[in-house]
């Protein structure tokens, strides 16, 4: 899965081809992200957690998917410009991609990688979503918007954690410290 991951085609959110060679070597955590939902205000969190470890060999990837009741409408340039003028984003961010519909490669790598969260906050997250009328087809499939893949150095999937653990949840810190102590 390593060399296939980086070889994967994305596009950045200005829409240029590329893929995630230049990224070999970090430590990666890749986030699908969203406007219009109720765990937006991760991007404060995520903004905060790129600070911090950036300078140490850290990368957040942020891919925005409208695939989760239609939380992400906008344009790659209303998604840029809503996340440097609210959160003021930093971190890379790459055009929309599918995840439940479509679904992009670089997400069926991810998931294929790492069938399962490593931490869910018990059925929380998951139960309030039914009762908001989604339910996960395959319990493979993210759940949400805001679910993250943590990547190792060594370009293999070390964790997967539910949209409901925050970016300064100290499980997700423990996992990237540790990637990075190497």
């Amino acid at each position: 899965m390593a060399n296939k991951l980086f070889e994967i085609p994305v596009k950045t959110i200005d829409g240029r081809e590329t893929n995630l060679s230049g990224y070999k070597g970090k430590t990666l955590l890749f986030v699908n992200v969203a406007s219009k939902c109720g765990l937006t205000p991760q991007y404060e969190g995520l903004e905060k957690l790129y600070e911090k470890y950036r300078d140490q060999g850290f990368e957040i990837l942020g891919f925005p998917s409208n695939d989760f009741k239609g939380q992400e409408p906008g344009t790659e340039e209303e998604i840029m410009e809503f996340c440097s003028a609210n959160y003021n984003v930093q971190f890379p961010m790459f055009a929309k991609v599918g995840i439940l519909e479509d679904r992009h490669p670089l997400y069926a790598t991810l998931i294929g990688a790492h069938p399962e969260t490593n931490v869910n906050n018990g059925d929380g997250m998951e139960g309030r979503l039914r009762n908001f009328g989604h339910t996960r087809v395959d319990p493979t499939d993210v759940l949400w918007n805001f679910e993250k893949f943590l990547v190792g150095r060594n370009g293999k999937v070390v964790a997967r954690f539910a949209p409901d653990v925050t970016p300064d949840d100290e499980r997700l810190m423990a996992k990237i410290e540790a990637d990075l102590a190497g």
